[in-house]
């Protein structure tokens, strides 16, 4: 799996950037992942490339992080454990 950390740059278009790259995620193949928060996104291998390639759309606008993660584990307790 892979762990995509990612924040928009700051500046005069911070609004614009953040209201494009939401719409683009909410219709992109990655919204129906089932870990996503404001700035981190799980990804597991098969949508690696189509992660890469949306991400790539936003990368002068953004700080982006790419993680290959081999486990991961939730810390705390949750409604519902």
């Amino acid at each position: 799996m892979y762990l995509y950390l990612y924040d928009i740059k700051g500046g005069k278009d911070y609004n614009r950037i953040k209201r494009r790259f939401y719409y683009a995620l909410k219709r992109s193949r990655l919204s129906i992942l089932p870990f996503k928060t404001k700035s981190v996104i799980l990804v597991p291998d098969e949508l690696e490339l189509t992660a890469d390639l949306f991400f790539s759309r936003f990368a002068d606008k953004m700080v982006i992080y790419k993680v290959h993660a081999l486990s991961i584990k939730s810390i705390g307790i949750r409604d519902g454990d």
